[in-house]
């Protein structure tokens, strides 16, 4: 009992500490030097920091108080104390990145795309714990309990377009907003490829005149369910059965394998799902 328990929070812990750190690699190398807001507490902090004597790191804290405060009944309290490592982890590997690793001083578009990756591959990581860094993260958290079928990428994007808005403001450079709005793309669409690519898998109809067979095999070689419909071949008008199964992408080769050993005469067509519920996928 102890060991399950003790792995959802070791992975919960160990998403945090790469999810952050790759966040505030992002800050301080391409983001911060370039004076490009990506959205986010941390584009609000960064702007912030640019008027202020106050650090990012600093403000990143601050900002994210109240948002933490109205996130305790809704998230629960293990996700929260999680957001809320992570939270701190920023911080402290801002600090680290600003020490040990030099800013990037090229193009800003270089620093724009890149910085956007960077942090839309460490929030996606976070969100696929239900976790955040905090801020519009974790705003994005929260919205996503009203608007369960809009994707968090797109939430974030909405959001951090006010941030980008502000940060023009302080900045007084129209650029920054073309900048800014480059990085939020990149990292909205990283943040949503992650989220699909977890749930990422592949349905396969096979017509076939063994369905009988094809469906043990099936069911012994891949450890997958399958769905046995009897069918009309409109063109012989001979009895068929279709079989339909859902696997994952790691499985798709061996899976075609053995349907092409059983009947090397079946006609399989193959199509892509995004989500998929049930056993063996998500269960929530």
């Amino acid at each position: 009992m102890k060991k399950t328990g003790f792995l959802p929070v070791a992975a919960d812990i160990g998403m945090c500490i790469a999810g952050s750190a790759l966040v505030a690699v992002s800050l301080s190398v391409f983001t911060v030097p370039a004076e490009i807001a990506p959205g986010g507490v941390s584009g609000l902090a960064t702007a912030l920091a640019y008027i202020s004597p106050v650090k990012v790191s600093a403000w990143n804290v601050i900002l994210n108080v109240p948002l933490m405060l109205a996130a305790w009944h809704t998230l629960g309290k293990r996700p929260l104390l999680m957001t809320l490592l992570s939270t701190l982890l920023l911080s402290v590997f801002i600090e680290l990145s600003d020490s040990l690793l030099p800013g990037y001083g090229g193009e800003r578009l270089l620093a724009s795309v890149f910085g956007g990756a960077l942090t839309g591959l460490g929030v996606g990581l976070l969100f696929l714990r239900n976790i955040s860094t905090g801020g519009t993260d974790l705003a994005a958290l929260l919205l996503k309990k009203v608007f369960p079928n809009v994707p968090n990428g797109t939430l974030l994007l909405v959001i951090d377009g006010a941030v980008v808005v502000v940060a023009v403001c302080i900045f007084r450079d129209i650029d920054v907003a073309l900048y800014s709005a480059i990085a939020i793309l990149v990292s909205s669409k990283i943040i949503d490829a992650l989220a699909q690519g977890v749930d990422y898998a592949k349905v396969i109809y096979i017509v076939t005149d063994r369905g009988e067979e094809l469906s043990r095999v099936l069911n012994a070689g891949t450890d997958r369910g399958n769905t046995l419909i009897p069918a009309l071949g409109g063109y012989t008008m001979g009895d068929k059965h279709v079989v339909i199964t859902v696997t994952k992408r790691s499985m798709l080769a061996q899976t075609l394998r053995l349907i092409k050993q059983t009947d090397p005469a079946a006609f399989t067509f193959v199509t892509d799902s995004t989500e998929v519920h049930g056993e063996g996928f998500k269960t929530d």
